[in-house]
């Protein structure tokens, strides 16, 4: 059983942040996400010829950058931290659907 959608979860899914909104939000600026693109690091949707980021978009940027801040993590290592991070909440959300949580 999946679970419903926010109205704004709802419309960010459907048409995702600018990459102004982006910044704003994951409190990293235009060189930061333009050089985490350039390395694979982060991977937006092209939407009429612009850049487009989900909401587990924006939560990967807050991850990385908050790695990367806190521990003074490489941008690599602080992606690869960020996999991890996002394979573990999926197998918990598996987990719990599963009713094994």
């Amino acid at each position: 059983m999946s679970q419903a959608l926010s109205p704004l979860d709802a419309v960010l899914e459907e048409h995702g942040l600018t990459l102004q909104q982006l910044t704003s939000l994951g409190e990293v600026d235009l060189e930061w996400v333009s050089r985490h693109i350039a390395e694979g690091q982060l991977a937006p949707q092209r939407h009429g010829g612009e850049w487009r980021f989900s909401s587990a978009m924006l939560l990967r940027v807050r991850r990385i950058a908050a790695l990367e801040r806190d521990f003074e993590a490489v941008p690599e290592l602080a992606a690869l931290v960020a996999d991890m991070q996002e394979e573990i909440d999926g197998l918990r959300r598996r987990l719990r659907r599963a009713g094994l949580e």
